[in-house]
């Protein structure tokens, strides 16, 4: 019984067909935020430091070495993140137990709506620290795209965790589809009716009508033959 329609999924160990899960929104906006988080991750990691004359690297965001170091930790776990939950969707309809997806689904919501938070925050950091970045500090304007990148995917990610967190809260309110269990499931078997009495509406005892004689009485003899004599 559990693990029947519940939290959005179908009966437990049913098949999952590759073509219908790719067409559903919650693994587009997966598959976007696994994009969104690879470039802000790659961008910070291979251009979002300079060389200034020096043998040590400046991050590009004003020289603030947190700011480059906040970007890549939000997009490398981002990565992860949506790796693992990617393989959590696609295995979501095989976990048998209610209990245990409601605390998939309640891990989700969580992270969803902590990693928005931490993608805004990204967005409003990195875009203050590169309006302050002085044109001297990047010499042949090297790592103004990998900035740029980085700050604008910071905010389309912003989207797309906010759409996986409000797809995740509707799937927890869906909670457990009671309609697909039967009356026997849920009664151990009893009939939900009892039988219908015998006895009339009202109590009352039916009262049965005299016996009535057959058509034919003792009254009604039979006439006599007198035999004729020869």
């Amino acid at each position: 019984m559990d693990g029947v329609g519940s939290f959005g999924a179908g009966r437990s160990g049913s098949t999952i067909d590759p073509i219908t899960f790719a067409k559903q929104p919650q693994t587009i906006l997966r598959a976007l935020s696994w994009i969104f988080s690879l470039v802000v991750f790659a961008s910070i990691v291979n251009e979002g430091y300079v060389n200034m004359g020096s043998e040590r690297l400046h991050c590009v965001f004003n020289k603030n070495a947190d700011a480059c170091n906040y970007g890549v930790f939000v997009g490398l776990v981002g990565l992860l993140a949506c790796s693992f939950f990617f393989l959590l969707d696609y295995k979501f309809s095989s976990i048998s137990s209610v209990k245990d997806r409601k605390k998939a689904v309640m891990l989700e919501i969580g992270f969803s709506g902590f990693w928005t938070f931490l993608y805004f925050v990204s967005f409003c950091f990195l875009a203050n620290q590169w309006s302050r970045t002085m044109t001297e500090d990047l010499p042949l304007n090297q790592g103004a795209d990998a900035a740029r990148a980085a700050i604008a995917f910071s905010f389309f990610s912003i989207i797309t965790w906010a759409g996986l967190t409000v797809r995740a809260v509707q799937k927890y309110l869906l909670g457990t589809d009671m309609t697909l269990f039967t009356t026997e499931h849920m009664d151990g078997g009893a009939p939900t009716q009892p039988y219908p009495s015998n006895s009339p509406v009202g109590g009352t005892t039916e009262t049965t009508e005299a016996y009535q004689s057959p058509p034919f009485t003792e009254n009604n003899t039979a006439p006599t033959y007198q035999v004729p004599i020869y």
